[in-house]
């Protein structure tokens, strides 16, 4: 392309530029709007403006010290007089004339009372090239300017535009009155207003969601058709296990476990995602679908992010399975060498029908007889890597995957695009609500009052700071310089535990062994304790600077307490008095269902806390955002399954192009989907 020779070819390769379709395609980050012309007089000191202006006289240059000039041209313009001033650019003065009209754009300074525009990009007035127009800005290389690139898309959309299809049915665009392609690529980089910005922008938004909908969902579909699975429909008397139980089950785990039932009766495999709010009983629904492996004579691994948790799940499946003359086992780290080398072989001889562990599971040497179901708790904190090679340790073996981070199903659906998804979205009777205050930190010592009334009826409190220790930058709580406080002058009556993320897995453990057991009154945490750890006993959760958590967080760690039969309690001390930290913890307040919680932080908070998408196995997005784009997401959505439902390998003549460029957008994925 005229313009890019072989040295500039290879800078832009360094940006994931390889073709002229890529240039069309790579999408300013942001704009400097230069477009509205702006009077000397209104402009604050520092900002940055357009103006319309005439030169007054010539230029005259100042050396103010060695190697430094300072070219300084007089204008007017129709509220006043100034200067454009430029530094080290005597060479400028030739350019400026007494009378010559330029619009120009820079900062203006205020000194005394002379205006000054310093280094100003500046054209000619009937010249609208840089100046008067809204000006894109892009992600940059060592060795290529912003000019470089505004340069070479220039020529592109003025030579090469034609080569960009519309890959969006007919009916869409008009369905939801959208720019078309050639428009909105003209649009995205040289905007004509601010509203044909965002028509494009818009435009370009869904179609990349469409793309990677669509994607998603074929990839699912494949793996339905490719994946031969287990069918362990020679049993089905689930009914004994679940009537054993000492509780009844809510009717959103009964519906659940039918959704399970279903997927392992069929030879397809399984692969399904099980959402569920803090203490809503995710376990014992794995439990049922173990026993019914168990039963048809295969084996089942459960994997958990900590190995507290693991030794937690595996001591209630232990109780619950004995009576079975079901065989379980827990396999961490901190074994010794002779267990962990019995439990290998019991694993492979298909001795241990259920194993519970760690990532120490899916590692190498580790084989199982015949493993037919693998589960993973907390799924965010493995990713899709994780699961493929759980996936490997048998043939194809049901998939179950468990989370408590609730998510909203929009997202759910982009997130676990390979999976089907169930919810869990009833906690069981009885539980009582965790009543939750937010206060101000004048309230701390009314606050400490209290843990130590609650300590003394025997009960146990968590305290949660957002750092380890303390911070230069950051006016925060830390967890070091909280735990010396209370320890030595507030709590020093009581056992004061610390827990945080440095520290290593074993003293982890061991700190929330002791508290667990009830040898620490009061544990000071960062969030390290907020996934899974069951302590009864444990009825106050204090979260200090409650205001930089997001509300998923926050829910998430409040789920610590109200596991027992007492009434529990959260406090938010919340240090902000910003109208949006105030609205969250009154969300918090008012609300326990962790879906709604989750929504309304994306509404005020945007991306918030959620994960990266990289490690979900999604490719990554140029202009769209799962979190601020999720009203386009849900409309995306709603077509998407239209078209899947109707054309499921996207053959029909008006979705060709689409499939084009999922192909683009999953090309790097090994999942073989759609490259035949």
């Amino acid at each position: 392309m005229k313009g890019v020779g072989p040295k500039k070819a290879e800078k832009l390769n360094r940006l994931n530029i390889f073709t002229v379709e890529d240039i069309l395609r790579y999408y300013p980050k942001d704009y400097e709007d230069r477009s509205k012309v702006s009077l000397l007089r209104n402009i604050p000191s520092g900002e940055n403006a357009s103006l319309e202006i005439e030169i007054l006289g010539k230029g005259q240059v100042l050396r103010p010290r060695r190697n430094m000039s300072i070219l300084k041209v007089p204008f007017k313009d129709k509220s006043g007089n100034g200067y454009l001033t430029f530094f080290n650019q005597e060479y400028l003065k030739s350019k400026f004339n007494v009378g010559d009209t330029f619009r120009v754009y820079g900062k203006l300074k205020r000194i005394g009372m002379e205006y000054q525009v310093s280094n100003p990009v500046f054209e000619e007035k009937d010249k609208i090239n840089k100046v008067g127009r809204i000006i894109p800005l892009y992600s940059l290389t060592k060795g290529l300017s912003n000019n470089n690139i505004f340069k070479i898309i220039n020529v592109a959309l003025e030579e090469k535009i034609d080569i960009v299809d519309e890959s969006l049915p007919f009916h869409l665009l008009v369905k939801y009155n959208l720019m078309d392609i050639k428009e909105s690529i003209k649009n995205i980089h040289f905007p004509e207003d601010g509203d044909k910005l965002k028509r494009a922008q818009n435009r370009l938004k869904f179609e990349e969601l469409m793309v990677l909908q669509l994607g998603l969902f074929m990839m699912k579909n494949l793996n339905k058709n490719l994946e031969k699975g287990i069918s362990f429909s020679k049993f089905n008397d689930t009914k004994k296990i679940i009537e054993s139980l000492p509780f009844k089950l809510t009717s959103a785990q009964a519906k659940v476990i039918e959704d399970i039932e279903k997927d392992m009766n069929s030879e397809k495999q399984m692969n399904r995602l099980i959402q569920g709010d803090v203490g809503s009983g995710k376990t014992i629904v794995a439990a049922v679908a173990m026993f019914k492996t168990a039963k048809c004579g295969y084996q089942s691994a459960m994997l958990a992010p900590t190995e507290i948790l693991a030794t937690q799940h595996f001591e209630s499946l232990y109780t619950l399975f004995k009576k079975w003359d079901i065989k379980c086992e827990l396999l961490v780290g901190s074994l010794s060498a002779k267990k962990k080398k019995d439990i290998l072989k019991g694993l492979k001889e298909g001795q241990i029908d259920i194993l519970v562990g760690t990532h120490a599971i899916i590692q190498d040497g580790i084989d199982f007889k015949k493993l037919g179901l693998a589960i993973t708790d907390e799924q965010h904190r493995f990713g899709v890597k994780q699961r493929a090679v759980l996936n490997k340790k048998g043939k194809n073996p049901d998939i179950l995957v468990m989370t408590a981070t609730p998510i909203p199903r929009t997202l759910a659906l982009i997130l676990y695009g390979d999976l089907d998804i169930s919810i869990i979205d009833e906690l069981p009777p009885g539980r009582k609500e965790i009543e939750t205050f937010a206060v101000g930190p004048h309230m701390i010592d009314r606050m400490n009052g209290f843990i130590r009334k609650q300590i003394l009826e025997g009960r146990q409190a968590y305290i949660v700071c957002p750092l380890i220790e303390e911070s230069e930058d950051l006016n925060l709580n830390s967890a070091e310089d909280l735990y010396i406080d209370l320890k030595e002058n507030i709590f020093e009556e009581f056992n004061v535990g610390l827990l945080h993320g440095k520290m290593n897995s074993k003293d982890k453990d061991k700190i929330m062994l002791s508290f667990k057991k009830g040898n620490i009154d009061i544990l000071i945490s960062t969030t390290v304790i907020e996934v899974g750890v069951n302590v009864p006993n444990s009825n106050i959760m204090a979260i200090y600077n409650s205001e930089r958590f997001g509300l998923a967080q926050l829910h998430q760690l409040r789920g610590r307490v109200g596991r027992g039969e007492y009434q529990s309690y959260c406090i938010l001390i919340n240090y902000s008095q910003n109208k949006i930290a105030r609205e969250r913890m009154r969300i918090l307040q008012q609300s326990s269902d962790g879906f709604t919680i989750s929504e309304k932080d994306l509404e005020l908070r945007g991306p918030g806390e959620f994960f990266g998408t990289r490690q979900h196995g999604i490719p990554e997005l140029k202009i769209a955002n799962l979190f601020t784009d999720i009203k386009i997401l849900q409309i995306v959505q709603k077509e998407a399954m239209e078209i899947i439902k109707t054309d499921p390998n996207l053959e029909r003549k008006e979705h060709k192009k689409i499939k084009v460029q999922i192909k683009k957008m999953f090309k790097d994925f090994k999942n073989e989907l759609i490259l035949n």
